[in-house]
């Protein structure tokens, strides 16, 4: 039986290295073997939901007092390498990727926005970067940007692994303060 599935997992496995992979693919009568991929392709370029925190008493503070939160599985700095985590399932991070696809205003959302307006132990221990080292910010807020690798040519002259375009303000400033109105 082992050589059986030997012999038949040969196709599969010169479709893994080809440029003109088949996705969820099967190569045999039997389907005993195929290929098999979560996404039939992955762009080369995306939106992606950056998270911000602001210490500032008003929520118009300059773009520069503005701090990024960092996610493990996220672009997010743009010198920094994407990082694999299999076997792991990096489930917020997941989740916010698909924030773009469909809508950010989501209750499950908002209730992690509340939460970082909290300083949630629990909740910034999901996180690779916070801006504040655990102390609460008075605002955050949600921008979108558009990512895509930089060329060799563009990470030679700059050192950035990502270039990044601002889009738009998702979700505008929100506080402790002002959540009854926000919250689902």
């Amino acid at each position: 039986m082992t050589a059986l599935l030997l012999v038949l997992s040969y196709r599969p496995l010169r479709n893994l290295f080809s440029r003109r992979q088949l996705m969820n693919a099967s190569f045999n009568r039997w389907r005993l073997v195929n290929a098999y991929g979560a996404f039939g392709t992955v762009t080369k370029q995306r939106i992606e939901v950056v998270v911000e925190g602001t210490l500032d008493e008003q929520a118009d503070a300059p773009d520069d007092r503005w701090l990024e939160y960092g996610f493990k599985g996220k672009p997010g700095d743009v010198r920094r390498l994407p990082r694999q985590w299999a076997p792991y399932h990096l489930r917020l991070d997941w989740l916010m990727w698909f924030l773009p696809l469909r809508t950010v205003h989501e209750d499950w959302f908002y209730a992690f926005l509340d939460r970082l307006l909290a300083a949630d132990a629990a909740t910034l221990g999901l996180l690779r970067h916070d801006p504040f080292d655990g102390e609460r910010p008075r605002w955050v807020r949600v921008r979108t940007f558009l990512y895509r690798f930089a060329s060799r040519a563009e990470f030679r002259e700059t050192g950035q692994r990502w270039v990044r375009v601002p889009l738009y303000e998702a979700i505008p400033p929100l506080s402790l303060a002002s959540r009854r109105q926000w919250l689902p």
